[in-house]
């Protein structure tokens, strides 16, 4: 009975229950209809407002853009109108500075104007041409104020570039003062005129053309004419500068002087023209007071100061080192000169240029010195090579006395100019030298080689006195004047070492003088230069083997052209062949009259030039170029008939007998006797001539005792072969003969 209670009290609770649910969801199905029902009404009508809603909305905001963009538009052409008319207003009251102010608000509302894309108006093209009426007109006024302001009087140009002493002269620039507080104004301030110019954006171009007329006519001629002096005269109401042209006292202006007279222009200019501050417009339209001489200054420094250098600085670099300690002057002034320019705020900012060259004076002393060796130098390479002096063994270059090894970097140089002729080089300490084991023979050199050469000993008598710095460039200098000649001298003195034997005679003496000194040249100065030159490369030795083969080639090269021309007239000897024919003959005396001639002239030319050792050398070998070509002409004969023989006989008579007369070393003729009776030592084929000449005159059985069984003196100058050829040309065919030719082995 209990369950049966519990049962259905559980059922009465749930029944109620199950029912409130299903009621619920009765319900919930009823709303979702009605939702679907909205949604769909939604969907039709409502949307289809909203669209229409959006699309008026979207017409009424470009609507409102558009208007508001012509309304923007007519406020600019309002403003821009407003503008012009104010700009003209304030030009009539001469405010330049409110005028240009306004025609660059104009400027600006043209501007935005013609950037909007799509209103291409066609007021716009009549707004700018009206705007650059304006400006120029505008530009007119001022320039009129400025030509009050400045005025140039200049002669007339002739167009050169630059501007000779007389025109400057003539030339005047008067300034417009600025009268005081008290007085009435008569025209506008010159900062308003200035400021305007500004604010157009045309100051640069009005100063620039100032600052070149500035150069041109008042700074480079100052520079350039130590005997201009600028005058100054001040009136009440205009300040004048002219020039007068004084008696220089020196060719260049000392840089004092020059920086002081530059000096009083820039402060002239800065009390009437310059010291006005200028509103500049900024690139992102901030404003920044700049003061006119800062302007002037960024445009002129830097050709000023090139001028400064070029022909001031770089002539008042002195040219040996004593004078070095003076220059500290020259360094004082010219940053006294910056200085000034700086207070007057013509230069902003670091050290220049030019102060930077002057405190640079050791650098450039030393590449001065060295450009001036240099050029010296080459002037002496590219002068005549035929003016010439004589060297004897005697001879010595002027050099300083030699301080000895102790005197280590301390050394006192004694200048002396005396050749040193009977003392002993002191190249060591203790190891005295012959005077003679550096000697040259006796010759002729170009003088200007000589100089060359004291050049080259002064420059490093100079560098041994000098800064290191300076030391090791002269040295090398010094090198380089060697390696110059070595270069230009062959090169531009070609055609005539070609073709003048005397002047390759002379080119040849000057390359063994070079070389002779070349050997001791960097000893005499080691002491000082090794302690600067790393490894004791203070030397020139290494160029002596160089400068000795130029000698030996131009002349060699000069006695290949004199055998190619004995050869050559020889070779017009018909061979020596017939000689009973008379025009045979007359070819060959001919022909050895002219070897003879040529010999003689070179004799000549090389007197008194090449040493006599190489003289006598020089003339042997060619001597014997000729004996050597007669002598293979005649052994080379198949048939020598009687008369043959005597003529041939009188021709080598004649090269006997003047051959050694062409010997003239020296122009006293008594001294050459020596060297003419000893040609036999310097022309090789001279007994083999003699022997042949000896065998033009024998008999079968002469011919044979000369042999005497190959033990003779024939025997010592012609081969078997060549003697039996000689018998066969010379003799008929007989049994004496055979007899003869059978003794020749």
């Amino acid at each position: 009975g209990e369950v049966c209670n519990m049962i259905t009290k559980k059922y009465g609770e749930f029944l109620p229950s199950m029912q409130s649910a299903e009621d619920l969801v009765s319900q919930v199905e009823g709303l979702s209809s009605n939702i679907d029902l909205l949604k769909a009404g939604i969907e039709t009508e409502i949307q289809h407002d909203l669209n229409v809603a959006v699309a008026e909305f979207t017409e009424l905001k470009q609507q409102l853009e558009r208007d508001t963009l012509v309304l923007s538009i007519l406020k600019k052409l309002q403003e821009f109108d407003t503008a012009i008319k104010e700009y003209n207003a304030a030009l009539l009251e001469k405010k330049y500075v409110a005028a240009a102010q306004q025609l660059e608000k104009a400027r600006s509302n043209l501007k935005m104007l013609e950037s909007r894309k799509g209103f291409e108006l066609k007021i716009l093209k009549a707004l700018g041409t009206e705007l650059t009426v304006q400006t120029q007109n505008m530009l007119y006024h001022l320039g009129e104020e400025w030509q009050k302001l400045a005025v140039w009087k200049l002669p007339p140009s002739k167009g050169t570039c630059s501007i000779s002493l007389e025109s400057v002269t003539h030339s005047e620039l008067h300034l417009r003062t600025v009268p005081s507080k008290e007085e009435e104004v008569t025209g506008p301030p010159v900062a308003d005129v200035l400021q305007a110019f500004a604010v157009l954006g045309e100051l640069h171009a009005k100063l620039k053309s100032f600052g070149q007329l500035l150069l041109k006519y008042v700074l480079k001629p100052l520079i350039s004419y130590p005997s201009l002096q600028p005058v100054i005269e001040e009136q009440s109401d205009v300040f004048i500068l002219r020039f007068k042209s004084e008696e220089p006292n020196l060719d260049h202006c000392s840089p004092v002087e020059v920086f002081d007279k530059i000096k009083l222009i820039f402060e002239v200019l800065h009390k009437y023209l310059l010291n006005v501050p200028l509103e500049q417009p900024m690139e992102d339209n901030k404003e920044c007071r700049v003061l006119l001489a800062e302007l002037l200054g960024d445009m002129i420094w830097e050709e000023l100061s090139d001028c400064l250098i070029q022909n001031c600085l770089v002539n008042s670099i002195p040219t040996n080192s004593s004078k070095l300690e003076q220059y500290i002057e020259v360094i004082k002034s010219t940053e006294e000169f910056e200085k000034a320019l700086k207070d007057m705020q013509f230069l902003k900012g670091d050290t220049t240029n030019l102060l930077k060259y002057a405190r640079n004076v050791n650098s450039h002393f030393a590449n001065k010195k060295c450009q001036d060796v240099i050029v010296a130098a080459r002037n002496l390479m590219t002068s005549e090579i035929h003016n010439t002096v004589k060297i004897t063994p005697d001879s010595c270059v002027a050099l300083p006395r030699l301080p000895n090894s102790r005197a280590g970097d301390h050394l006192q140089v004694q200048k002396t100019s005396r050749p040193l002729h009977n003392e002993t080089v002191n190249l060591e300490n203790e190891t005295n030298l012959s005077r003679y084991t550096f000697s040259l023979p006796t010759c002729r050199i170009s003088s200007a080689v000589e100089k060359l050469m004291e050049l080259a000993y002064q420059t490093l008598l100079e560098a041994t006195a000098s800064t290191d710095q300076c030391c090791i460039q002269l040295f090398y200098s010094v090198r380089n004047i060697f390696q110059l000649f070595y270069d230009v001298v062959p090169t531009y003195h070609r055609e005539n070492l070609q073709k003048l034997p005397q002047l390759a005679a002379i080119h040849h003496n000057n390359c063994m003088y070079i070389a002779h000194h070349l050997l001791t040249l960097g000893h005499q100065f080691r002491y000082r230069l090794t302690n600067i030159l790393c490894d004791g490369a203070a030397t020139f030795v290494d160029l002596v083997p160089g400068f000795r083969r130029l000698g030996m080639e131009c002349f060699l090269a000069q006695m290949r052209v004199q055998k190619g021309e004995i050869l050559e007239r020889l070779s017009s000897a018909r061979n020596f062949s017939s000689m009973d024919d008379e025009e045979n003959y007359c070819a060959a005396n001919k022909a050895i009259r002219q070897v003879l001639h040529q010999l003689k002239r070179l004799g000549k030319v090389w007197q008194d030039v090449l040493p006599v050792n190489v003289y006598c050398k020089a003339m042997g070998t060619l001597l014997n170029t000729a004996l050597s070509e007669i002598i293979a002409r005649i052994a080379a004969l198949e048939d020598i008939s009687a008369e043959d023989a005597d003529r041939l006989y009188s021709l080598c008579k004649t090269m006997v007998e003047e051959g050694p007369q062409v010997f003239t070393p020296l122009p006293e003729d008594d001294k050459n006797k020596k060297y003419q009776e000893e040609v036999p030592v310097y022309v090789q084929k001279w007994m083999t001539f003699k022997e042949l000449m000896i065998i033009l005159q024998a008999n079968l059985q002469e011919i044979v005792d000369q042999w005497a069984d190959g033990k003779g003196p024939l025997a010592a100058e012609f081969s078997a072969a060549e003697v039996k050829s000689l018998i066969r040309a010379l003799f008929q065919n007989t049994e004496r003969r055979a007899a003869a030719l059978a003794k020749i082995k």
